[in-house]
């Protein structure tokens, strides 16, 4: 790591990346791009994103022997709020296909050899504040309705959603929240790490530059977040097993939407990009 920077990038000024309008046309285009990443080698990948199904059944367990099952439904969906981050090591397989390089999933992990990693983990550690602010949300909104005590038991807890006024107004609500929440995530990170990988421009410019993506393709960015959140919801069924295929193949589709995003730099400009080992 040639020097530490956080905020502005290996320049110490803020560059700007030029952002490009995009259609729903070519939302699709980099959702198939992104199968066809995985379709490489998917034993590889699947490998990589099976950490997730795993997480959800401890988290499953765990909530559920510790009387904390109302927060198991915001535990789990909460993966999408901290996936841009976890999805790092599959932008750098599809950016080392793009350039005709080897795909092992060894490379996934070649990201710690980034200049850019002090501005990857400050973005990443905003994921997680907001992640942590989404629990302590989540709990609070429950307490007020239900109050402090735990469900008797998982019949019980669930009768409660489901069959009560309070219940529901716990979905409805409780889902609404949640939608807010998302969305800040989308508008600050849709595509500030590939960025990064990319691009050694400072955690600032990455989160502005996604920021100024959402709001020149309002419509676009809104159906990618709906079909990121259908896809999630699909790959959580059955037990988040679907998940060790939905994750890789939106992470392959992001580093696709991100090359749609941001305009190329001229010839000649030097490119800081994150990955110094090429072979």
């Amino acid at each position: 790591m040639a020097s530490f920077h956080v905020i502005a990038g290996a320049r110490e000024t803020q560059d700007h990346t030029r952002i490009r309008k995009i259609y729903v046309a070519d939302l699709f285009d980099a959702l198939r791009r992104g199968v066809d990443d995985f379709m490489v080698k998917p034993s590889h990948l699947v490998f990589l994103c099976m950490i997730y199904p795993i997480v959800g059944v401890v988290l499953a367990a765990w909530t559920s022997g510790n009387n904390a099952l109302p927060l198991l439904f915001p535990l789990v969906s909460g993966f999408a709020l901290v996936g841009p981050f976890a999805a790092i090591g599959l932008y750098e397989i599809s950016r080392r296909r793009e350039d005709g390089l080897d795909t092992s999933w060894k490379h996934a992990f070649d990201v710690r050899h980034s200049p850019a990693l002090p501005s990857i983990a400050a973005v990443g550690i905003m994921l997680l504040a907001i992640f942590i602010t989404w629990l302590l949300t989540a709990q609070a909104f429950y307490q007020q309705l239900f109050g402090p005590e735990p469900p008797d038991s998982i019949s019980s807890f669930i009768n409660e959603i489901f069959a009560t006024g309070r219940g529901w107004t716990l979905i409805v609500v409780g889902h609404a929240i949640g939608f807010i929440f998302a969305v800040v995530v989308l508008c600050t990170t849709v595509i500030a790490f590939p960025l990064l990988l990319d691009r050694d421009v400072g955690a600032y410019e990455a989160v502005h530059a996604s920021v100024r993506a959402v709001l020149a393709n309002p419509i676009s960015m809104a159906i990618w977040g709906l079909i990121v959140a259908t896809l999630l919801i699909i790959g959580s069924l059955p037990l988040l097993a679907g998940l060790a295929v939905v994750l890789p193949i939106l992470g392959h589709a992001t580093w696709h939407l991100y090359r749609k995003v941001i305009e190329p730099l001229p010839s000649g400009s030097t490119r800081h990009r994150a990955s110094p080992k090429r072979a």
